[in-house]
């Protein structure tokens, strides 16, 4: 849409600043996203992972062509794997609701770190 802001297929910000400089809100008043415990979830993000990502070549349809990874697992523990080690590699991310919540789903919900 905007050719003119990517430099190496990548956003070129200060391009984007330039371009959208009148348009670009710099109040301190501007609008975020805000609740209870935001900073706890942040601390909690930070902290690090001992689990791995392992793949099921033998559950996979043409593993070795694909370009999509589907991943089950507890989403934070997940999220902080992909966090560290696939940065800047993950194009989109569809989280089911939560697991471990003691509500009966008709799918496995019962993750424990092992």
């Amino acid at each position: 849409m905007l050719p003119e802001i990517f430099s190496e297929q990548q956003i070129d910000f200060e391009k984007f600043r330039q371009l959208f400089a009148n348009e670009i809100a710099t109040h301190p008043d501007r609008y975020t996203l805000n609740w209870a415990g935001k900073s706890e979830a942040y601390q909690v993000l930070q902290t690090s992972t001992q689990q791995t990502l392992t793949p099921c070549e033998a559950e996979s349809v043409d593993f070795a062509q694909s370009q999509n990874v589907f991943i089950e697992g507890e989403n934070l523990e997940v999220l902080k794997i992909l966090q560290k080690s696939y940065f800047n590699s993950v194009k989109m991310i569809y989280i089911d609701p939560p697991y471990n919540t003691g509500n009966d789903f008709i799918y496995k919900d019962n993750f424990a770190d092992s």
